[in-house]
């Protein structure tokens, strides 16, 4: 139990409706987007300056008072929630929401963490720039929370994670001081890179509280289609030989296996499926140009012709209007909410070399068969950078909350331990975008390098030695040894 001085003292810093402590007002910020964990908290501060947020780490600090920074909240991995009976303060950075500069000739935007995506990509559209990290959740997430999770997306293909998009950044770090790096430089090598530290840290180091990040020119257009194909190995094929004709101008390239689609049709009543019969697998990719789109739409229509002609492909539907593009990309965003209507299922995010998905699946599904029979493989994702989310849903028909169901969830550890094993022969990764959080620790543990596990162990003692940043999520509390030499 905090003492009621020092929680007086961190309501000052932050002032009037800088704070929250009522169980009713506290609740939202002490469960979990996919509501696997449940925490308690005595106290949400929301700082509206780094200055707030420097005193109150002080404060923590010289207090030993844990803390948990918290973005908007849609993580998938219990990144952003405390722990239960632990008196973890939460760190909300809702109210630090400031587009600080946006300079259109050196194509940077500068941003307070707690911006959302959505706003932060309005900022650069109302420059005539881009800013092209792209989420279903853009609406919500905060750019905080996007760096310290280093997310992903649908555009990795083209621009790279979120690490690859930022130049500088400013971190307050557990004792109150400020790391301030955000710089615009492109070229700047003076020593470590520091800000890679808290890049993917997912709060354990510090508190980033504003980036300055990469703009892009506006694409004129996008041309955008829906692609029939037998299977992930023939997406694998197509990627190859539509890089090569397309190169940097596509953009988005996402893999849909029958089974998605036919959750998405059952439970999301607002699609609508462009094809009169199902197919093994389906390919949505987009090209993003700058020239005329007609021209490249022309280049795009005789490639597909080809491919019909050779059966590399089944089908195709391409978007001819803005309206008919949202369509087929609602297609695609509404799979993880069909397999939650649907019921339980066990999910995966993992990596891969691209040239080995079809290979993996394979194998995949021979464990899924002799694990659990009948059951549904919904391995959707962004083949183009070698990402797949590799969910597994009940038989069909089971009932949600039934006693099959949960016989099918007490299978989960087995199943992950293969399928995880499996990953990591083929030289993948089993955390290729939500990051670690609370969930994957053990699998941190399990499957990183040991040496690299240790240096984060050392790394994380160097700058939280009482370890006050987000505690229990990524680095488990093991006891810190000398790197062997």
């Amino acid at each position: 139990m905090l003492h009621a001085i020092t929680l007086q003292a961190l309501k000052d810093i932050v002032g009037p409706g800088g704070w929250l402590e009522t169980t009713a007002d506290t609740a939202p910020y002490c469960h979990d987007f996919r509501n696997l964990y449940a925490g308690t908290t005595p106290l949400v501060l929301r700082p509206d300056s780094v200055h707030g947020v420097a005193n109150i780490l002080t404060l923590c600090t010289s207090s030993r008072i844990s803390v948990v920074p918290y973005g908007g909240n849609t993580s998938y991995c219990g990144g952003a929630t405390p722990r239960a009976k632990h008196a973890e303060i939460v760190l909300s950075l809702e109210r630090l929401k400031r587009i600080r500069d946006v300079d259109a000739a050196g194509y940077t935007i500068t941003v307070d963490a707690g911006c959302t995506l959505a706003s932060v990509q309005a900022a650069a559209t109302e420059s005539r720039r881009y800013f092209p990290l792209s989420l279903g959740s853009e609406g919500t997430c905060q750019i905080g929370g996007n760096l310290s999770t280093n997310a992903g997306g649908t555009a990795v293909l083209r621009y790279g994670m979120m690490r690859d998009l930022v130049l500088g950044l400013e971190v307050v770090l557990p004792d109150g001081s400020v790391l301030n790096q955000l710089t615009k430089l492109r070229k700047d090598n003076t020593g470590y890179d520091c800000k890679q530290l808290f890049l993917g840290a997912e709060g354990t180091l510090g508190v980033i509280t504003g980036a300055c990040l990469k703009l892009f020119p506006q694409p004129n257009d996008y041309i955008t289609a829906l692609i029939a194909v037998d299977g992930l190995a023939a997406a694998v094929q197509l990627l190859e030989t539509i890089r090569n004709q397309f190169g940097d101008s596509l953009e988005a390239f996402e893999y849909i296996p029958r089974a998605a689609y036919e959750l998405v049709l059952k439970h999301c009543s607002q699609t609508v499926f462009p094809f009169d019969h199902p197919y093994s697998g389906y390919v949505l990719l987009e090209l993003a140009t700058s020239a005329l789109a007609s021209e490249y739409t022309a280049l795009l229509e005789s490639f597909l012709e080809v491919h019909l002609a050779d059966r590399t492909i089944r089908d195709v539907v391409l978007a001819r209007s803005g309206l008919q593009r949202d369509n087929l990309w609602l297609l695609r965003e509404s799979i993880p909410r069909a397999q939650t209507l649907e019921g339980a299922s066990i999910k995966h995010d993992i990596s891969l070399p691209i040239a080995q998905l079809g290979p993996f699946s394979d194998k995949a599904r021979s464990i899924i068969d002799r694990l659990l029979p009948q059951a549904r493989v919904v391995a959707y994702g962004h083949v183009g950078d070698g990402n797949l989310h590799f969910n597994i849903s009940p038989p069909v028909n089971t009932i949600k909350g039934s006693t099959e169901e949960r016989a099918f969830l007490s299978r989960q550890k087995d199943v992950t331990c293969e399928l995880l094993d499996l990953v990591t022969s083929f030289n993948g990764s089993f955390s290729a975008e939500h990051g670690i959080g609370q969930l994957k620790v053990p699998e941190l543990e399990r499957y990183e390098d040991p040496t690299a596990l240790q240096l984060m162990r050392v790394i994380k003692q160097a700058i939280d030695p009482l370890n006050i940043m987000n505690p229990g999520k990524v680095i488990a509390s093991l006891p810190v040894k000398r790197l062997e030499t």
